[in-house]
């Protein structure tokens, strides 16, 4: 099972660029849009909107691509 999170937890996560830290800002159990995104989370398969601390940016997650910092 996936780790759970809360607003204000300090995670990190892989992309392109290597490691990103951030923060996650809330928990999403239905559909959100993110600069042009579509996450289709629900109750039982919950989402994280993520805040980048280099770049500010928010993004979706889904909990088993973070990690707790």
């Amino acid at each position: 099972m996936a780790d759970t999170f809360k607003p204000g937890d300090k995670v990190s996560w892989e992309t392109a660029q290597g490691t990103t830290h951030g923060e996650v800002v809330e928990k999403v159990t239905s559909k959100t849009t993110i600069k042009g995104h579509v996450a289709k989370p629900s109750p039982d398969d919950p989402q994280y909107v993520v805040k980048s601390d280099t770049s500010g940016e928010e993004a979706v997650h889904k909990p088993e691509a973070l990690t707790k910092r």
